[in-house]
């Protein structure tokens, strides 16, 4: 996405900083050219001091007035607050008596459901560990998490049980539709679970340095690594995401309804639906799977207020605004975006199709438990480009990627992150999955996680992420952000969805090569496409080949898997 300066200035039009610059230039109090230090300009929000606190017991420690916590979006059904907590207890219980301890990992491998939050804060209400994972998942991918892992007991859906039994897993179905009844053998145990025969276990004593998760990362940069997660890091999300995030707005919490499409094994979902939205009180619908008409249908029936999404949801709902009669969608005031950055051309769409709804970003990692910024586009500023500002407790780094020196707000360079969001909570115990080596390179000695985006904090302190750096193309010594370009070329009429790489080149080294998904019935050629990019970047910027595509690949979360599209260079012959 190309982000321009607070004053206009686009970002290649910046001179380079020096150290004679950084000393003549007064900077605002939230920065320190000293330290280089970015500090959040919203007062520090005061986490709980106990040692021996889990995240289960602090969401529920909540008063609030909610009435449904859960509801299944196509047949209804409904959990309760009043029965949400005696339930998770309940299967606490019950996993128990099958033999699941303090510190035992338990796998989920499920599709969104208005069983998996309970069942996730069951097996941490054990101080066991929860381990999630993409339902699509291959059986290969799944044997090396729960190798790696060491899981005990797995909850999946009827279909994988068998090659789950296979690996020598124990394996707990559970019902997709939830409409199917107790009847039903193939979920008999499930439903002992939930049916409450168990003596309610005596509650463990749980350090908030406990591991509660091992979730893992996207793999978008390489391979996937298993990233260790505490009790305080959730109750760091809880805090100073969801709660935070709630505060700033006049809405009473507990009447808002959330659609939950994201899906719940990944970060983004975690932190909104299995954790941060019970504290408030808040309704949660469920579906379990993306579907664009359902969504409407969703929306309308359920008055859902808001809607957290990811790039490619959220294109689907203009589109689907755009397809009805103006009737529907009515009751939603906010959308929020995470995960991946959007481009100037759909927030422009969306703000002309939703001039009622509140559009926000955010940024997020899973090593961060998701709590970085978050948009706020109230009062003078209207920033929809922008990722927003940083979280309460958070603190920021912008570093020049060449020599690791920190830059001032205009600048930009690698974003590095320090805060109790941070995966372990701190340097000496953050980790990823049995990786000391990747490990290392993430998280350096004074706690900064070096998240790889490149990104650039206006004078105002919103944060704007221009790429990877790992992505950066490197065509004959000058640095091309991808995201520049495709930011440019989803703007041709022609053109459906778009992803630009680096392809190999053994004169020029990398050049940028597309990938170009056309609408129906376009006879766009490469030749157009080029020319179209040359009309508005710098010469040494146009894509130097194209390769025409039905679809994206895109990471559950809506990251584009560029690693795939260059993978994929090797096997095509139209290059």
């Amino acid at each position: 996405m190309t982000s321009t300066y607070g004053y206009g200035k686009r970002l290649s039009e910046l001179p380079f900083s020096s150290s004679e610059t950084l000393k003549q230039t007064s900077y605002p109090h939230w920065y320190s050219p000293e330290t280089g230090i970015y500090h959040s300009t919203f007062p520090a929000i005061s986490l709980p001091p106990n040692s021996f606190l889990d995240v289960v017991s602090f969401i529920f420690s909540y008063q609030h007035n909610g009435l449904s916590a859960l509801i299944d979006s196509s047949s209804g059904f409904s959990i309760s607050y009043s029965e949400l907590y005696p339930l998770v207890k309940t299967v606490a219980s019950a996993l128990h008596h099958l033999g699941i301890s303090q510190g035992d990992v338990v796998l989920i491998l499920l599709p969104n459901s208005v069983y998996f939050p309970v069942v996730f804060l069951a097996v941490l209400y054990l101080g066991a560990v929860v381990s999630t994972i993409n339902p699509l998942s291959t059986v290969s991918e799944i044997k090396k998490q729960v190798t790696e892992c060491n899981v005990r007991l797995v909850f999946s859906v009827h279909d994988n049980v068998e090659k789950l039994k296979s690996l020598g897993l124990s394996v707990i179905a559970v019902p997709e539709n939830v409409d199917s009844g107790c009847e039903d053998v193939k979920f008999s145990v499930f439903y002992k679970i939930i049916s409450g025969n168990y003596d309610l276990v005596k509650k463990p004593v749980i350090s908030q340095d406990d591991t509660a998760a091992i979730l893992y990362s996207s793999g978008t940069t390489g391979p996937s690594k298993g990233v260790v997660l505490t009790h305080r890091n959730f109750i760091a999300v809880v805090e100073l995401f969801v709660r935070f995030e709630a505060s700033q707005y006049e809405w009473l919490s507990w009447k808002n309804v959330y659609l939950a499409v994201l899906p719940m094994f990944h970060i983004y979902g975690i932190s909104l639906f299995v954790l941060g939205l019970l504290s408030l009180g808040s309704s949660i619908v469920v579906m379990r799977k993306f579907d664009v008409n359902e969504m409407v249908r969703t929306i309308d029936r359920h008055g859902v207020t808001h809607f957290p999404v990811v790039p490619p949801m959220l294109m689907a709902l203009i589109k689907a605004a755009k397809a009805t009669s103006g009737n529907s969608l009515k009751s939603l005031k906010q959308v929020s975006c995470g995960a991946a950055p959007l481009s100037g051309k759909i927030i422009e769409d969306f703000v002309r199709t939703f001039h009622h709804v509140d559009l926000i970003q955010g940024y997020g990692m899973t090593e961060s438990t998701a709590v970085g910024t978050r948009g706020f586009n109230t009062g003078k500023f209207c920033k929809y480009s922008s990722i927003g500002l940083l979280a309460p407790n958070m603190q920021a780094k912008v570093v020049n990627c060449g020599n690791g020196s920190f830059l001032p707000p205009g600048f930009s360079g690698e974003l590095l992150l320090r805060g109790p969001g941070i995966m372990k909570g701190c340097c000496k115990l953050s980790e990823y999955m049995n990786n000391l080596e990747a490990t290392m390179s993430t998280i350096d000695n004074d706690g900064w996680l070096h998240t790889g985006d490149i990104v650039y904090f206006d004078q105002d302190a919103y944060l704007y992420i221009i790429d990877r750096v790992k992505e950066i193309i490197k065509y004959k010594g000058f640095q091309i952000a991808p995201a520049d370009l495709e930011a440019v070329l989803i703007c041709h009429p022609e053109i459906l969805d778009v992803a630009v790489t680096a392809a190999m080149d053994e004169e020029l080294g990398e050049i940028p090569l597309a990938f170009v998904v056309r609408r129906p019935g376009s006879t766009l050629t490469q030749t157009a496409v080029i020319d179209y990019l040359v009309q508005q970047v710098a010469p040494h910027k146009k894509v130097r080949k194209v390769v025409f595509t039905n679809s994206i690949p895109r990471s559950a979360a809506g990251k584009i898997l560029r690693r795939e599209l260059r993978n994929s260079l090797t096997s095509t012959s139209r290059l």
